[in-house]
């Protein structure tokens, strides 16, 4: 765990390292480029008013903007959300959307550990943390990201079984967020987070997972059956030793059942017989 913490604080420190180092390029522009520089502040002046319109640029309140000068970026990072100043000769910026961005992960062929294919899709939420590394490290962050975790997605589900992705979509999400935030990191990206979708079977699969589903309920619903059976004769065993006690006991039965049929508007009359009678007819 301890090497954890210092292999990610050494990761930040190198982090903030490049980031400083390209905030303070400008300062190795050279001879040639001040001389440049200062031409094109000294042309600035020439034109005004009219070269104000090409110096002053805004930036919304979710982008910033990052200046170069003679190609590099210029000392201090980032400029905005507001109003701020380039040199039209010398100076050009590239505005970056600091918002979350949302993406589909198309659905990916994946072979799981236990070698069933599925096809699973996901969606992935990330932001740019740093507009200097994201435009000074990458070409194409975003492009760069989605592809990412196409290739994350297949490779974090190539060692689960099929049982796993199926009920531990949650723990999968998170180990596809930490390991895309890390490999995101050096461009200046925060991934904030990841979820699973859908995961989809083969139909023979499903045809087959459906049949065990229903061969297992068929047979718990066969063994509930027979422990109700049992229950059922063990009862009716108690109760004949109740009413084999009792002679007018099977009498007061005779009655309910008459009563309970009565009750039914039923046309069906019972007339019930003695059970000593018939044993007399047995007799003989």
């Amino acid at each position: 765990m301890e090497d954890g913490r210092e292999t990610a604080a050494m990761r930040k420190q190198k982090r903030k390292d490049r980031q400083i180092a390209l905030e303070n390029a400008d300062s190795d522009i050279g001879l040639c480029g001040w001389i440049l520089v200062l031409f094109s502040i000294l042309l600035t002046l020439l034109t005004l008013p009219l070269s104000i319109w090409m110096c002053i640029k805004i930036v919304k309140e979710y982008e910033r903007a990052i200046i170069f000068r003679l190609g590099r970026i210029l000392r201090g990072g980032a400029k905005g959300p507001g109003l701020f100043f380039i040199l039209p000769c010398t100076d050009s910026f590239i505005n970056v959307d600091m918002r979350t961005i949302t993406f589909d992960i198309p659905p990916q062929e994946v072979l799981t550990k236990d070698s069933v294919t599925v096809s699973v899709d996901g969606v992935v939420y990330y932001r740019v943390q740093n507009a200097t590394l994201a435009v000074a490290n990458i070409t194409n962050a975003d492009a760069a990201t989605r592809l990412l975790a196409q290739t994350t997605l297949r490779n974090v589900l190539g060692t689960k079984n099929l049982a796993e992705i199926l009920s531990d979509r949650e723990e999968i999400a998170h180990s596809m967020q930490s390991t895309l935030d890390d490999a995101t990191d050096d461009w200046g990206i925060k991934v904030e987070r990841v979820e699973i979708k859908d995961v989809k079977l083969p139909l023979q699969l499903q045809r087959a997972m459906a049949a065990e589903a229903e061969a297992t309920r068929e047979a718990r619903a066969k063994v509930i059956a027979a422990e109700g059976e049992m229950n059922a004769s063990r009862a009716l065993k108690e109760a004949s030793l109740v009413i084999a006690e009792s002679p007018s006991a099977l009498q007061l039965r005779y009655l309910q059942t008459l009563n309970t049929i009565a009750a039914e508007k039923n046309s069906t009359i019972i007339f019930p017989l003695p059970i000593d009678m018939m044993q007399s007819f047995v007799k003989h």
